[in-house]
């Protein structure tokens, strides 16, 4: 068996560094204030997580990584290379896998190019130096959306940090979350059952499908899959759907008091989500952005029924184990969940 996806993550990274485009023009004292604002928000946005949230009161309190677009690309490019590292794949010959490794490689730097101009913030949670995770927050992102959005840039700077510090209290305060997530994922990568001819198979299923769901990309990616691949798509779907629902909720929910401005931020930030240009959305659908926005709404909307309905403390139980996570299915019917954990 080969380990690790064939991908030439060298040749990725320096893809998305040539790609990547520039940066909105800044003066150097304001990208200075802004760099300095921003690692401190993250620590300070921290601490309003912990005080909704009610987890991580005993764990240090860390600044951010600020960084530019390409710093951001390549931070990216390792993280995915040590998130898929433990994946098992079937043994190709040398040449087919570096065949496939630059093909990969040259398709995950455009992404991440891509990626790397519209990215606001990120928890890598098997990122930084020893790999134990790494906050980053895209300093060019995070100017270009305020300006865009027309809101106070202290407002805004501290919003989004709380959206990010809510991901890295996830994962620092729930300690089987890091290993339960990446298992997952190497599972995902490594169950082989979709072969060439059952692939065939399921794609007029799949085409089907995906006119059905009206060109949702993520409908496709599941209806190519195997039953196996599709059971553990399940579980990573339901994951990332509650921890972005989580955040969404968390950074709304510390309210006025810390960000006054946050109805006006959230109203914008979500009409600017829906927004842009057909070759944009269209290029939003095939990377599976459009199915994150969607994971925001369900998520966000799951946690606020239950917080409503037994408060933060019984919100956290989805915290207790691998067991007590919701379901896709219950993600998007609160009360079965509820009955189901007590």
């Amino acid at each position: 068996m080969d380990r690790g996806l064939p991908v030439d993550w060298e040749l990725a990274r320096r893809t998305a560094a040539r790609l990547v485009p520039a940066g909105p023009p800044v003066s150097w004292a304001d990208a200075e204030e802004l760099v300095g604002r921003l690692r401190s928000d993250a620590a300070v946005a921290e601490g309003h997580v912990r005080d909704v949230t009610g987890l991580g009161a005993d764990l240090p309190l860390l600044p951010a990584d600020v960084v530019d677009r390409p710093a951001w690309a390549a931070a990216a490019v390792d993280g995915m290379a040590a998130l898929t590292a433990g994946a098992r794949l079937p043994r190709t010959p040398q040449l087919a896998r570096s065949v496939t490794g630059t093909t990969a490689g040259l398709q995950v730097g455009t992404v991440l190019a891509y990626l790397g101009g519209r990215v606001l913030g990120q928890y890598d949670p098997f990122g930084g130096p020893d790999g134990n995770g790494r906050l980053l927050l895209v300093a060019p992102n995070v100017h270009a959306a305020q300006r865009a959005l027309d809101v106070p840039a202290v407002d805004f700077g501290l919003w989004v940090c709380l959206h990010e510090a809510t991901h890295r209290l996830q994962f620092t305060a729930v300690p089987w979350l890091r290993d339960y997530f990446a298992r997952e994922i190497g599972r995902f990568l490594t169950i082989s059952d979709t072969t060439g001819g059952s692939l065939l198979q399921r794609l007029p299923d799949a085409l089907r499908g995906l006119r059905e769901a009206r060109g949702d990309s993520l409908a496709l990616v599941e209806l190519l899959q195997g039953p196996e691949q599709r059971a553990v798509l399940d579980r990573l779907l339901a994951l990332t759907t509650l921890l972005e629902g989580h955040a969404d909720h968390v950074m709304d929910a510390a309210g006025p008091e810390v960000v006054p401005s946050v109805v006006t931020i959230r109203s914008r930030f979500t009409a600017r989500r829906r927004g842009g240009g057909i070759v944009d959305r269209l290029l939003r659908a095939l990377l599976g952005v459009e199915a994150k926005v969607k994971q925001y709404a369900v998520g966000s909307a799951f946690t606020k029924t239950v917080v409503d309905e037994i408060g933060m403390d019984g919100f956290n139980r989805v915290w207790s184990s691998p067991e007590t996570l919701p379901t896709r299915a219950e993600l998007a019917d609160p009360p079965v969940w509820l009955r189901r954990v007590g």
